[in-house]
């Protein structure tokens, strides 16, 4: 039995070497082996996975990928719906800032793309707004990076074509159109 097929015997993955994998906080990176190593006088048998952009090697345990979140690429209907999240409103809780971003920083390190796109949405700020705090500006982009590197893995595009698709989906968002800016200069104002 290969180590590919005992690894999905154990875990019910089944990556293949050189397919793009998906691992929360790093991105997308390729998976280049699953291997055995003994750790600590300890059997393992560990996915190896290598993010090209960071020159960095991950070895996660295939018992453990579940866990972590390593999971495969998402599917293009799944990154249609997502880049339509972009589009649409934010969430628009009200809280303090600090709560907001452990909310954000937790969300940016959940497996699932549609989640760190909800970042993206509800942290973008066109060309005109008020400059984000310097912490507000590091989770966006933070989360603009991993939404990107997806997509354009995904769709076989370019960074700069999937950053150029993911802010052509943020410009159509009510809160950015021409009539969200007048509803809200007109409650700054008084008008409304």
């Amino acid at each position: 039995m290969t180590a590919a097929k005992k690894a999905k015997k154990a875990t019910g993955f089944d990556f293949e070497i050189g397919e793009s994998v998906v691992y929360p906080t790093h991105g997308v990176g390729r998976m280049t082996a699953i291997e055995e190593q003994e750790v600590a006088g300890i059997r393992l048998r560990l996915f190896i996975v290598f993010f090209e952009r960071d020159k960095m090697i991950l070895r996660v345990p295939t018992e453990k990928a579940a866990n972590v979140g390593l999971r495969k690429l998402s599917e293009p209907e799944f990154v249609h719906q997502v880049l339509e999240l972009l589009a649409g409103p934010s969430a628009g809780k009200r809280a303090t800032w600090p709560r907001k971003a452990q909310e954000y920083e937790a969300k940016i390190s959940s497996p699932d793309l549609s989640i760190i796109a909800e970042v993206v949405r509800d942290l973008h700020r066109p060309v005109g707004q008020p400059e984000p705090s310097y912490s507000e500006r590091g989770l966006y982009e933070a989360a603009l990076d991993l939404l990107v590197r997806e997509l354009g893995a995904v769709k076989n595009i370019t960074d700069t074509e999937a950053l150029r698709l993911v802010e052509d989906h943020l410009a159509k968002s009510p809160r950015w159109t021409k009539d969200a800016e007048e509803d809200q200069g007109a409650i700054r104002d008084g008008r409304a």
